[in-house]
């Protein structure tokens, strides 16, 4: 049973660190950037924080609320930033942050676009989904695109099982072949189809 509540922590601090990082990344953006591109096709800066506040903002409503996709419907397609993209990005990662630490709500089930998904794999996909962004963020900005360690080794078990099947999504390039010898923040990229 330990060992569950310690995975727990470790998941939920996982969370932090990666809703941390991107959103270290937000608060560097410049005035001028919010329109420049970035490594996702077809999505500028804003367009890319804009998908990450809109899959923060889903979070409390699948979660806490726990609303169907169905129910939630389009409450958060299109621009939800307004004129105060960094206050919007803060307050719904900070909502997100606070739904996934609730007592006992890595346990429950949440109703996601594909199905049924137990929360803790829910998070477990939030924090991927928050590291690689950062990277593309840090590449569209010029800001460091290190990315930590543990965050990175993280994200390469989450989607390594279900990687082949990414691009099917849309929302990922086909991987590309990393040099012999590359580091393993360099592999994670280029399996998530990111040209370095």
């Amino acid at each position: 049973m330990a060992s569950h509540t310690h995975s727990a922590r470790d998941l939920l601090d996982r969370h932090a660190e990666a809703l941390q990082l991107f959103t270290d990344r937000v608060h560097a953006v410049r005035d001028d950037q919010w329109s420049a591109s970035t490594p996702c096709t077809e999505w500028s800066v804003r367009d890319l924080v804009a998908h990450l506040t809109s899959e923060q903002l889903w979070v409390p409503m699948l979660l806490t609320e726990g609303r169907t996709v169905d129910e939630v419907g389009d409450a958060f397609d299109g621009d939800v930033l307004g004129d105060a993209p960094v206050t919007v990005w803060d307050r719904a990662a900070a909502e997100a942050r606070e739904a996934f630490a609730a007592p006992g709500a890595l346990k429950r089930t949440v109703s996601l676009s594909y199905g049924d998904s137990a929360a803790d794999a829910y998070c477990a996909q939030m924090v991927s989904d928050a590291v690689v962004h950062s990277w593309d963020l840090s590449r569209a900005i010029g800001s460091d695109e290190r990315l930590p360690e543990e965050l990175v080794e993280f994200t390469r078990r989450e989607v390594g099982p279900y990687v082949k099947g990414l691009p099917q999504t849309g929302l990922f390039a086909p991987p590309v072949k990393a040099e012999k010898g590359a580091d393993p923040q360099t592999e994670l990229l280029a399996l998530l189809g990111r040209q370095i």
